[in-house]
């Protein structure tokens, strides 16, 4: 059996430094106006033709035993973030029973606030609640600061790379783009999430590291990445992100599509070797390593 959702003011097991800033509250969406606030920040972040998620398809998930939160602006009372996740199943998870988290979106104007960290660790805390062992979701390898939220600052495991993980999409953020995806693997009650959720990143070393380590990623005369020689079994490695990959591919789209390329081989290629993500470093790049602690 699913777990039934809890508290609509859950903050158990939250650290105090991922609670959002003063004015702003986290909640569970479980009724139907709540739950059509979570949808129009959805629509709001990923504006397409029609909706992302009809509130009644909402409604059912989140009595099925999913998880639906928005995060509300005490001072206007205006719904500025929200998330979804439903249970999933694999068989590797204690229970066989995990959360996909499928969406968490804050709205233009309020980023940069801790607001994503915070629904995150409000997520994590969720699941240990409902004795759920792992939140997994999928992001776009090549946005750096997602990467940084990720593997840094939440402590997650990157799992598997999909290249066009979901085809073609219509939404003004990945239209036009390939949508490769690589899937974080959060082990909610493990050291590394606990390490993270109080800053214990440990970047410092991990910049050290890098900077004896070989970049997979090269950048050309006229400015656009190559793949250099691919990694060994046991090498250390980096693979560099572009600074901002949404700016690169509004102004040239095909140097955008050549770093998807270029950064697809390399995370792929060093997948393959038995190299797993251990970090990214201060300069925004992926660092690689033989063995991942988690």
């Amino acid at each position: 059996m699913v777990p039934h959702p809890g508290s609509s003011h859950l903050r158990g097991g939250v650290d105090p430094d991922t609670v959002p800033a003063v004015g702003l509250r986290i909640d569970i969406a479980e009724e139907p106006r709540s739950l059509t606030q979570a949808r129009a920040v959805f629509d709001e972040v990923w504006p397409t033709e029609g909706s992302q998620v009809t509130s009644n398809l909402l409604r059912a998930l989140v009595h099925g035993g999913g998880y639906c939160s928005i995060v509300t602006d005490e001072d206007t009372d205006q719904v500025v973030g929200a998330a979804l996740g439903f249970p999933a199943r694999d068989a590797l998870v204690p229970g066989g029973v995990y959360l996909h988290s499928h969406m968490a979106a804050v709205v233009e104007g309020m980023r940069d606030r801790g607001i994503g960290v915070a629904i995150k660790q409000h997520q994590r805390a969720w699941a240990m609640e409902q004795g759920i062992p792992v939140v997994s979701w999928t992001f776009d390898p090549l946005v750096r600061r997602n990467a940084h939220i990720n593997v840094n600052r939440l402590g997650v495991d990157i799992r598997d790379y999909y290249a066009d993980f979901y085809g073609e999409m219509n939404d003004a953020i990945n239209a036009g783009d390939r949508t490769d995806r690589l899937v974080a693997w959060w082990v909610v009650d493990s050291d590394r999430a606990r390490h993270a959720a109080l800053g214990a990143s440990g970047r410092t070393h991990h910049d050290e590291l890098a900077q004896e380590s070989r970049d997979l990623i090269h950048m050309d005369e006229d400015g656009r990445p190559r793949l250099a020689a691919p990694p060994m079994a046991g090498e250390t490695v980096l693979v560099s992100l572009p600074d901002d990959i949404v700016a690169v591919r509004r102004a040239d789209p095909e140097i955008g599509l050549q770093w998807r390329l270029a950064v697809r081989e390399a995370l792929t290629e060093s997948f393959a070797m038995g190299l797993g993500v251990s970090a990214v470093t201060s300069t925004g790049a992926y660092l690689l390593a033989p063995a991942v602690s988690t």
